[in-house]
């Protein structure tokens, strides 16, 4: 097969890159993979390392003041479309699908479009529907939740079907107890702390700011016993200010954005992703799950189906701070525990969240879609 990969985003990307990355170094060994995505992003760039993968720097300009920008882009991936001739379309945003589908007037034969929805963000309106029922063939959901979510949504004709994300295991595994007590060291003030963090970054709908509410409702002596690590962007002034206006400024730590988050997940004692908006699956909680760490999630979208509460990990409500400082409490109390529960995690993500699982699930829809034209 011949398969096209598109994306909107310009910088990081967040889980849409390692979702593309990951499925064209799966696929790119047994099918011509491309990856299109705007010149300078983090996308384009590790596309490009994989071997035998094309790439094309493509924009996806948004927004009336660019019309001039859109037709040229469109016109750059119409050229590139047909000299490709390819069979599938894996579109991932309202962005580059916009595009993708007016690139396509005129593309003889055209190519199958599959979309993967990555949040749960509305998808309702009359663009929806002319692009579900004439454009689209097929919709990805990456949790059982998003694909009810699709079934309320025009795209419910594109018989939305799920998929869910994985994660290189091998590369995201325990580290060994020497390698993992050398990064705890690095990151961790008190050697004797519970150290709770997350990979999934310092976005405001990523809900860490909770923790600070949490901690609240602990003595002051299991408090000074939590430490928190939270790779990202560094937090904003506003989010600062809320962590020290609680007086928590010595239990938060932030390494800035990092190429390779293994060595902070590894010096962990449980991860979290505590999200209360757009969020769906979750490759933070995965890869954490992936290293032998059980994660804390609230019950928002698609959260809860990672794990197994109560073995490899706990679901507390949205903005439930009570729940979070109860869980803390069990986190502090049951430190003999935790180890268990990681392995059980660890377990967990072999058996269903490995890449080649997820691959092979994707590619079984684009043979679907390709049997069934």
């Amino acid at each position: 097969m011949k398969l096209l990969y598109t994306n909107f985003h310009s910088g990081s990307g967040g889980g849409h890159t390692t979702y593309i990355r990951e499925l064209a170094r799966a696929l790119g060994p047994r099918h011509e993979v491309h990856v299109a995505a705007p010149a300078g992003s983090r996308l384009l760039a590790e596309a490009a390392a994989l071997p035998g993968v094309h790439t094309l720097a493509q924009p996806f300009p948004n927004g009336l003041r660019k019309l001039r920008e859109r037709a040229l882009a469109i016109r750059q991936l119409r050229d590139y479309l047909r000299a490709h001739r390819f069979d599938i379309v894996h579109v991932n945003g309202s962005a580059d699908h916009r595009i993708v589908i007016a690139a396509l007037r005129g593309v003889s034969p055209r190519p199958r479009v599959v979309l993967t929805k990555h949040n749960t963000k509305p998808m309702g309106g009359l663009q929806h529907v002319w692009r579900a029922r004439f454009h689209t063939d097929k919709a990805i959901a990456v949790c059982e939740y998003v694909r009810r979510q699709l079934e309320a949504t025009p795209y419910r004709v594109c018989h939305p079907q799920t998929v869910y994300n994985g994660v290189d295991t091998t590369h995201f595994a325990p580290w060994p107890d020497a390698d993992a007590r050398m990064s705890r060291e690095r990151f961790a003030p008190d050697a004797g702390s519970l150290l709770i963090g997350s990979s999934a970054g310092t976005a405001d709908y990523k809900g860490w700011t909770d923790l600070v509410a949490a901690l609240g409702l602990l003595s002051a002596e299991e408090r000074r016993r939590v430490h928190v690590l939270i790779a990202g962007q560094p937090p904003s002034a506003r989010q600062l200010a809320i962590v020290r206006e609680a007086g928590l400024e010595a239990q938060f730590h932030f390494p800035g954005l990092l190429e390779d988050v293994r060595p902070i997940i590894a010096a962990l004692d449980a991860g979290f992703v505590l999200s209360h908006d757009i969020e769906t699956i979750s490759f933070a909680c995965r890869e954490m799950m992936a290293m032998g760490k059980p994660v804390m999630v609230t019950d928002y979208a698609g959260l809860p189906e990672n794990l197994h509460p109560g073995e490899d990990g706990w679901v507390v409500p949205v903005h439930g701070h009570e729940a979070m400082a109860t869980t803390l409490r069990w986190m502090l109390r049951h430190r003999d525990a935790l180890s268990g529960m990681g392995a059980a995690a660890r377990a967990h993500a072999l058996a269903e969240f490995g890449i080649a699982r997820f691959a092979d699930a994707t590619e079984a829809v684009y043979r679907d879609l390709l049997v069934n034209r």
